[in-house]
């Protein structure tokens, strides 16, 4: 009895440990980009509520109230208490979200796809403002601390940039343990820097009446729409609380934002609000002033290192975006590297870090200062938002059984409020929110090309195949000299013969005593279970078939998929196998099907795929790759 009870407690001890280790964690991953908003969101709000002129007691409470109101709605109740229940094995984002809803649906949606290639697309583009605006804000501080260093911070904000990407590829596993800690560390300054200023003019707590946000934006017209723009800029991090759902679960994220993040965001907002009413001029920077001047860098080197966890949680998303994208064959293969021993979501991806560091240098360089970029922030973030309101209908209506007026009864109110924020941005299109809309839409262009390319592909070369079953018969009848040792053909169509198993037999004209025909198949899910990963069938005394299957967040590891087939009795030696694969050399043609520039967009994205060899971790001296030249 006594041994029971103390085991009970051990183990809720662990679960209690468990549970605020992912909270802390949560903490410091999940939350840096909309912890880091109060550098700017305020000041860029009521700027552009101002529109030149002072900032009246009326701008200060309408502002508060909107930034208030818009992270109860669109963070809180959007994400927080809904879509973090919308999770496909536990993992959240927008392509989990793409695929569960195609799961619900019990088909492949073209609807939906374009919508997870939209949002995936417009995260990638926010993946590059965010490191740009949360930097240079932070570094802005210098010139309070020190007005005559205002012309370095550029220059320094592009040090701390290449520095960050610099370090990518040696892991981020060591300095990560310290995310937490420092996060919490700043959003406990945050709190204590609004509670010291909500003294200066406590009036400002009645901006907590959506009185205040609906009166603004009726009596201001167009500049309220563009300062609900500005105020966008307080929620812009929210998505990530979706997307880290298979970090760190639900439980955590929602304790941290809920008892530590919102409260300590709120209070600095509020804070800010108070200094201004009390000295209108501060909101020239109004969160540095929140501060005196003994404490100014100490503040800007921590503002400094919470701006970077913010940019690296961001770098790190957009690594698993791409991973995921390539998982689904939305994208080429790209080379990934694992910089983590133990956690394999812990990933590098060269190109993905070359493209983001050129894409954050060219905003930095031509932007100069974070208010510059915030007309180009939010409209990535806010397309993003809608694309997952209407992909959360879908899930919400067939996945959880709802009647689908009860579904756009819930969900639709969510999605009304992100395309007010959507418009809102789009006025902000010719003052810079057209860099992350180009961004995007190079990226869906991309992978619109990638998806139609491949498609015409699978279509001309099945043309030409010849079905596995005839050539197993045929070879029967007339058997070609026979070598010892295992053949595995990898093909993506397990009823067709792969083409190096035709050359092999063409032009060296021998078979192997065992021959598989590899499949390698992603599934709908994040995650595939052991059980579930390996399928095979004999179907003769020389072949056999074999499905591999993977989840699309899972890195595809063939030989160790393989070792589970041993015990399902396939005698498999690696040293004595030969992985055959096909290589093609793609050529243009006049009638592929494609517009001449999207032909040669895809024989370039082609070209620069990653090896089949290194993609699915194959010993290199155990690959024959066999080349085949194919027009599109």
């Amino acid at each position: 009895m006594t041994a029971s009870a103390t085991s009970t407690e051990g183990q809720e001890a662990a679960s209690t440990s468990g549970f605020w280790g992912l909270t802390l964690g949560s903490i410091g991953v999940v939350f840096g980009d909309i912890g880091t908003s109060p550098l700017y969101a305020f000041r860029e709000a009521a700027h552009g509520a101002a529109h030149g002129e002072p900032v009246s007691r009326m701008i200060v409470l309408g502002v508060l109230s909107l930034i208030l109101w818009s992270l109860f709605i669109v963070v809180t109740a959007k994400y927080v208490l809904l879509l973090l229940r919308a999770d496909n094995n536990g993992e959240g984002g927008t392509l989990s979200l793409m695929a569960l809803g195609q799961r619900a649906l019990g088909r492949r949606s073209i609807f939906l796809m374009s919508l997870g290639v939209i949002g995936a697309s417009m995260f990638i583009g926010d993946s590059m403002i965010t490191p740009a605006i949360s930097v240079l804000s932070a570094v802005e501080g210098l010139k309070l601390a020190a007005p005559a260093l205002e012309h370095y911070v550029v220059p320094l904000t592009v040090f701390i940039l290449v520095v960050l990407f610099a370090v990518q590829s040696k892991g981020t596993a060591r300095v990560a343990t310290a995310f937490g800690p420092v996060m919490v560390l700043w959003f406990a300054s945050l709190a204590v820097m609004g509670i010291v200023h909500i003294t200066d003019d406590p009036s400002v707590l009645a901006a907590i009446n959506p009185y205040y946000a609906v009166q603004f934006l009726l009596s201001h017209g167009t500049i309220g729409l563009v300062t609900l723009g500005a105020v966008f800029l307080a929620v812009t991090g929210g998505e990530a609380l979706y997307a880290d759902l298979g970090h760190f679960g639900r439980k955590p994220i929602q304790s941290a934002w809920l008892f530590f993040v919102l409260p300590s965001l709120l209070i600095n907002y509020f804070g800010q609000g108070a200094l201004v009413l009390s000295d209108p001029a501060a909101i020239e920077n109004s969160f540095y002033r929140l501060v005196p001047e003994l404490l100014l860098l100490p503040l800007v080197v921590l503002a400094t290192a919470a701006t970077v966890i913010a940019s690296q949680a961001v770098i790190t998303g957009a690594y698993s975006l791409v991973s995921q994208a390539v998982q689904l064959g939305l994208l080429p293969r790209f080379e990934v590297r694992y910089t983590s021993e133990s956690h394999a979501g812990q990933i590098y991806l060269p190109r993905v870090n070359r493209l983001l560091l050129i894409g954050v240098m060219l905003l930095v360089l031509l932007f100069r200062t974070s208010s510059n970029l915030a007309s180009a922030y939010g409209i990535a973030v806010s397309t993003t938002m809608v694309a997952d309101g209407i992909m959360g209908f879908v899930v919400i209506w067939k996945l959880w059984n709802l009647r689908a007026a009860v579904a756009a009864a819930i969900i639709v109110p969510f999605v009304i409020v992100d395309l007010s924020f959507f418009s809102a941005n789009l006025l902000k299109l010719f003052e810079g929110a057209w860099v992350p809309l180009l961004f995007g839409a190079a990226m869906a262009v991309t992978i619109w090309t990638w998806r139609r390319g491949s498609a015409i592909l699978v279509l001309k070369t099945r043309k030409i195949e010849v079905p596995l079953d005839d050539l197993i018969g045929s070879l029967e009848k007339r058997p070609p000299h026979i070598v010892k040792g295992t053949a595995v053909f990898l093909t993506s169509d397990p009823t067709s013969v792969p083409t190096a198993l035709l050359h092999n037999l063409k032009h060296n004209k021998v078979l192997h005593e065992h021959n598989v025909i590899l499949t390698i198949e992603t599934a709908q899910t994040p995650r595939v279970d052991v059980s579930e990963r390996v399928r095979m069938q004999k179907i003769s005394e020389k072949f056999s078939k074999v499905r591999l299957r993977f989840g699309f967040m899972e890195s595809p590891n063939v030989p160790r998929a393989l070792a589970v087939a041993r015990k399902l009795g396939w005698q498999f030696d690696i040293m004595s196998t030969s992985f055959f694969v096909s290589r093609r050399s793609l050529k243009p043609s006049s009638q592929s099907g494609m517009p001449s520039w999207q032909d040669h967009l895809f024989i370039a994205l082609s070209r620069s795929a990653n090896d089949a060899t290194d993609y699915f971790q194959i010993p290199t001296g155990r690959v024959v790759e066999v080349g085949t030249q194919v027009t599109i």
